[in-house]
């Protein structure tokens, strides 16, 4: 019976048939379920003016309305949701009040990955590289929303509020309808999840560092798989260990130092704890000792990374970590361009020498200096499983030396 439905629903969305449409009649909804919480239900949409899908966000009012205070403070949050432009923030489209339902719609882009959590479970073998890139994206989301004057604080950042576009590498906060502007006149209500929240959470006096607390743990969840506090049954053990600063056990099962101490600095009291910003520019996050930092050309510093001795197993199939990391370091590449192949112009940098196949995947870069100081790279990928006889993937690259 549940299965003649899904089929009922899917050939409905296939023919267009909408559910319900919004009152502009702009974007209309399908019965599929993308996500589903305690008080709201993500559903799967379309956007006729753009003709892309998106999400439709279905919360009840009544969950959390209780006095005519709380539903100005709800479209003051709506408006600032519109306002917010950030690569790794959730793109917010429109909102409305359905009345009569009791319910608020707000329309979001949707994710082809689902949630940092799932993607996570997904893809257990993942490099601590890839780690570190997700790493400095939600921190830079974290970064323009505490930028604000008063900063905006998320409450309830965790692997789950935030999304995951796999095909491209990108990660993005989102769920803030809960979100508020930090104000210093009155203190704000005790949102959040107890797994996820910093112990001044519970005091109610607090400001935007309590979602870095909450973000060294989803750093614990990602290398660890475990959401923290797991060995609590109840949310009242949960509420003595995070207020007596007993740490979560899962911290004690990362076996990378570096990774370690990267967490605990998130986890520290509220006077120890570092900004955003200063975590962006932390040791763990940099790339040949030059920080990542928003307005840097995140990207940029690619003739930089290029020189990291374990950049060709980047992507290895090698021996998994304790932490489900796949590390293949080869401790033999050269650390920088050798002198003797920097000397002559239109010779090859790498002597025309392949990687060892990674696996079922054959990865090759190859490079040539040019007359005018430059180096063209081509970078070279073949998949055997994917069935390419050729190379899938060319990239030219043209780096000027300094």
């Amino acid at each position: 019976m549940m299965g003649a439905r899904a089929n009922a629903s899917a050939n409905a969305a296939d023919c267009g048939e909408y559910a319900e449409l919004d009152p502009t009649g702009r974007y209309g909804r399908y019965n599929d379920v993308l996500g589903k919480g305690a008080s709201k239900t993500v559903y799967r949409a379309f956007d006729e003016y753009q003709g892309m899908e998106v999400a439709w966000n279905q919360v009840k009012l009544y969950d959390f309305l209780q006095c005519p205070d709380d539903l100005e403070r709800l479209y003051c949050e709506i408006h600032l949701l519109k306002t917010l432009k950030h690569k790794n923030i959730m793109k917010f489209y429109t909102s409305w009040v359905d009345v009569s339902a009791r319910h608020i719609n707000f329309i979001t882009e949707m994710f082809t990955s689902g949630t940092l959590r799932q993607y996570r479970q997904k893809h257990r073998k993942v490099n601590i590289w890839a780690v570190k890139d997700w790493c400095r994206q939600i921190l830079s989301g974290l970064l323009y929303l505490h930028s604000h004057n008063p900063p905006i604080i998320h409450r309830d950042l965790k692997c789950d509020n935030i999304f995951v576009n796999g095909n491209q590498g990108e990660v993005k906060i989102g769920d803030l309808g809960l979100a508020a502007i930090l104000r210093k006149s009155h203190a704000v209500h005790c949102v959040g999840t107890p797994e996820f929240m910093a112990p001044e959470v519970y005091a109610e006096e607090y400001n935007e560092l309590v979602d870095i607390y909450s973000f060294g743990m989803c750093v614990l969840e990602m290398v660890t798989f475990e959401y923290p506090y797991s060995e609590c049954s109840y949310p009242v053990q949960i509420y003595k260990r995070v207020i007596s600063g007993t740490k979560p056990e899962a911290l004690y099962k990362v076996k990378d130092p570096m990774v370690r101490q990267f967490v605990e600095k998130c986890l520290t009291t509220a006077s120890e704890r570092l900004t955003a910003r200063e975590l962006l520019n932390d040791p763990f996050l940099r790339i040949d000792g030059m920080a990542l930092c928003p307005g840097d050309g995140d990207y940029t510093l690619l003739n930089n990374y290029l020189r990291q001795p374990y950049l060709r197993h980047a992507y290895s199939n090698g021996s998994v970590m304790s932490n489900g990391f796949s590390e293949s370091i080869d401790e033999g590449a050269p650390t920088e361009f050798e002198d003797d192949d920097t000397k002559a112009d239109g010779i090859d940098l790498f002597n025309g020498h392949e990687d060892e196949p990674l696996g079922t995947v054959d990865i090759a870069i190859k490079g040539r200096k040019s007359e005018d100081g430059g180096i063209f790279l081509r970078l070279r990928i073949t998949d055997d499983d994917a069935g390419y006889a050729t190379s899938i993937f060319h990239l030219m690259l043209r780096l000027i030396l300094h």
